[in-house]
């Protein structure tokens, strides 16, 4: 039986406190082997996300069936800290796991990344100001990235060709250390010139980069409930998983693949180098305050899959005709 009724009935509803949360999901089985430093580089990740908050974005970290040492990892945080900790008692696939997650959590801006992401200070910032300029960005990644102009971007490329936004070719020397060291991650060769041009967009005075990775990229909402298929991945790890359910959803949608123009963000691997130690370091962020932007709705309208690769490989041809180097 029932006595009385349940005072929040009639409470006011829930206010937000931001609209950015970062989803980061976490496989670590033991720690031997390949997984023998995967803690420590779990370490360094949430604790340059921690310290570089400044209160407009909340973290959700996603224990995929890891061993105890990550469960005691994040039972050290404190909930203002690590708000939400999903724990599964083993692994359902780092797709399922991620998109599961995101689709769960109500702010506007969701961060999706690998436990093997190292931020830097005002990674949020230069992210939301993409957002904020960039009226019809998808997604978009701290790693600044210069070899994405064909990757998922055929709606950046449609845009330059309308003359909607301005298009150069530009050297960025101040990325040429950090670019060198994203290569080094995915044991690609290094860059020797720190003159090599990138695929640069501008609009408003504000710059970005054409494409980017996806061990972290920062995403509207809608596109998980647009174009993301809705039947589970059901794949450990890799394959085409990401792409599938990541990358291509938002080209399809409509939205733009950015990164941002200099670099606020690394992938550190399995192994950890001196100088990831030295990002994170000094006190934590003081919480400034929640300072909300709009952000553009857009009424998705998601083509046939046959559609959407005759009108991608369209924009291909005709960019690389007027613009490819």
């Amino acid at each position: 039986m029932r006595i009385g009724s349940n005072p929040h009935k009639v409470q006011k509803k829930i206010a937000l406190e931001n609209n950015h949360r970062v989803v980061v999901v976490v496989f670590i089985p033991q720690l031997t082997g390949y997984y023998q430093k995967s803690l420590d580089v779990f370490k360094l990740c949430i604790e340059s996300l921690v310290r570089t908050n400044t209160g407009e974005y909340s973290i959700t970290v996603v224990n995929n069936g890891s061993c105890r040492e990550v469960k005691d990892l994040l039972d050290a945080y404190s909930s203002k800290e690590v708000d939400t900790i999903i724990h599964h008692a083993r692994n359902i696939g780092k797709i399922d796991a991620l998109v599961g997650a995101a689709r769960g959590v109500r702010e506007e801006l969701i961060t999706l990344s690998d436990a093997d992401i190292l931020y830097k200070k005002n990674w949020d910032k230069a992210t939301r100001e993409v957002f904020r300029t960039f009226k019809k960005a998808g997604s978009v990644s701290p790693i600044s990235f210069r070899h994405g102009l064909f990757y998922g971007t055929s709606s950046v490329l449609r845009e330059v060709l309308f003359g909607r936004l301005e298009f150069s070719y530009e050297p960025i020397p101040e990325n040429f250390e950090d670019q060198n060291k994203y290569l080094s991650s995915i044991n690609w060769n290094n860059e020797k010139d720190d003159q090599v041009e990138w695929p640069v967009v501008s609009l408003k005075g504000v710059k970005a980069v054409i494409g980017s990775g996806h061990q972290v990229l920062t995403l509207k909402r809608e596109i998980l409930f647009s174009s993301v298929p809705e039947a589970p991945s059901l794949t450990l790890v890799g394959g085409n998983s990401e792409n599938k359910y990541i990358d291509e959803p938002i080209d399809k949608a409509g939205f733009m693949r950015l990164s941002t123009y200099n670099n606020y963000a690394y992938h550190m691997g399995n192994e950890i180098e001196s100088w990831m130690e030295k990002i994170p370091s000094g006190e934590k962020e003081d919480f400034a305050g929640y300072h909300p932007f709009p952000l553009e709705k857009k009424k998705v309208k998601t083509s046939g899959h046959r559609a959407f690769i005759i009108r991608k490989h369209l924009v291909k041809r005709l960019f690389k005709f007027f613009y490819h180097q």
